[in-house]
């Protein structure tokens, strides 16, 4: 059985996951998930789907959930680098509205456990990004809802990133400190602010 490091967050329900990596000259291998460890630290969650995206710099994906199925996602980057957050839209948590996030990469190997009821989303740092997740349920189509990626209530501190908010989610006025524009898709620059968001 393989080893892992599980880091609890400032914000409960949120997991940081080192696997152990073996390397030599040939390369390297690691157990990049096994239930007995994961249920040996206390996480005890049923993934039913694994989904993969790939994206270039400067893309920002989110923040999204799903509200009536939420899903609890165990996240990793297997090619470049991201900046990875979650917002907590849980109304009876002590950390409502508050956003934790981590830079997962090829090189550091790290994985982010996110419970249901967080919104989710993550910044592409590197030239191209390959993302990977688990999910404790399917994807459910219609139920999907959306937080503003921007929203000056919540905070977040998106790294290389430079803009002024325009007061709304539109993206059009923001890049990275290198001059890459930033991407967001046409759904994401349209989502409300923490006020006007679902609360589970």
């Amino acid at each position: 059985m393989g080893q892992i490091k599980v880091t609890t967050c400032p914000i409960e329900g949120l997991y940081v996951i080192e696997p152990t990596v073996h390397g030599d000259s040939r390369g390297y291998f690691m157990e990049t998930y096994n239930q007995n460890d994961m249920t040996e630290a206390g996480l005890d969650m049923v993934f039913v789907q694994d989904n993969q995206s790939c994206s270039t710099k400067g893309v920002l994906r989110g923040l999204h959930f799903q509200k009536e199925f939420p899903q609890g996602k165990l996240v990793r980057v297997i090619k470049g680098s991201v900046f990875d957050v979650a917002v907590d839209l849980r109304s009876d948590s002590k950390t409502y509205g508050k956003w934790y996030g981590v830079e997962l990469t090829e090189e550091n190997k790290k994985q982010f456990y996110i419970s249901p009821g967080f919104a989710h989303g993550f910044l592409v740092l590197s030239d191209v990004a390959e993302f990977c997740y688990k999910c404790t349920d399917f994807y459910h189509p219609g139920d999907e809802g959306g937080l503003a990626w921007n929203d000056p209530e919540i905070g977040i501190e998106w790294p290389e990133l430079v803009g002024e908010y325009p007061g709304s989610a539109d993206g059009s006025g923001y890049q990275l400190k290198d001059g890459t524009k930033l991407n967001l898709s046409e759904k994401d620059q349209k989502w409300a602010g923490l006020k006007d968001t679902f609360k589970f």
